[in-house]
């Protein structure tokens, strides 16, 4: 989550509003229930990590140890293992 102006977004007198509440701080404002996204949506990283646990999946289907593919993934046993038993 990335920090946003309020000045750059708002209207001047919304700004003005809520500067009678909270001045100088950070203010969270939560996505409206239906419109709200999952980790990594926005950033491709849970794209990115569900590409990779298929590479795994596919790896270990072909043969390969989970020993191997944790050197080759940078993960642990566990994780391995947690990623296999998954699908």
């Amino acid at each position: 989550m990335r920090y946003i102006n309020a000045s750059a977004v708002l209207p001047e007198e919304l700004v003005e509003k809520l500067q009678e509440f909270v001045q100088g701080e950070y203010l969270y404002i939560p996505a409206i229930k239906n419109q709200h996204r999952s980790w990594g949506e926005l950033s491709g990283a849970r794209k990115e990590i569900n590409q990779r646990n298929r590479e795994i999946l596919k790896a270990y289907l072909l043969g390969a140890s989970v020993e191997e593919l944790s050197e080759s993934f940078y993960l642990s046993i566990y994780a391995i293992r947690k990623i296999i038993h998954q699908k």
